[in-house]
């Protein structure tokens, strides 16, 4: 049977799937705020965003997942505007670390409050490096600098990221970034 131009979407897969992505994590953040992950069905998003069931199963595997892309967009984003420049010291690049959850503090005190803190795990394992094939001493030196930071970050959330970026380095160790701008 041949398509009409009016059964025809004018979208192309990858645009329809880059609207359903964007309007689920709308929806998702949306309804974060009002209750828990537990108690937001895959039903209610598709119903919000007014797209069946197989729009989110293309998309994604559960719930978390949209949190999960989400977040390694933003960061994935926020990393471009370093490649390519030397390797900061490390109380700078702790520095750029936590004044990126600094800027979206309204998200991560979100995940903070709806207990999915946890999802950031593997995206810091990520960030760090980590791959369990690597040699030994890598593989333990990665996963040692990834659950450092990630210890870090939790405790911040959970204080309800009462130090700034900057007093956060300066406890690393980096004088520059304890003075007031």
């Amino acid at each position: 049977m041949e398509q009409k131009a009016k059964n025809v979407s004018p979208f192309s897969n990858e645009s329809r799937n880059a609207y359903v992505v964007e309007h689920l994590t709308g929806s998702m953040l949306t309804l974060l705020k009002e209750k828990p992950i537990s108690e937001i069905s895959i039903s209610e998003l598709c119903k919000v965003v007014g797209v069946g069931r197989t729009s989110f199963y293309r998309n994604f595997e559960t719930r978390e997942d949209i949190l999960k892309t989400y977040m390694e967009r933003r960061l994935r984003d926020w990393s471009l505007r370093w490649e390519g420049q030397p390797e900061p010291p490390l109380g700078e690049l702790i520095y750029r670390v936590f004044s990126f959850f600094e800027n979206d503090r309204d998200f991560y005190s979100l995940l903070n409050e709806r207990g999915l803190v946890y999802l950031l795990k593997d995206i810091i394992l990520d960030i760090c490096n980590f791959d369990p094939a690597q040699e030994a001493v890598a593989a333990y030196a990665s996963a040692y600098a990834a659950f450092s930071l990630y210890g870090w970050i939790e405790t911040w959330f959970r204080r309800g990221m009462q130090e700034s970026a900057k007093e956060l380095a300066a406890l690393f160790g980096n004088p520059s970034h304890s003075r007031a701008d």
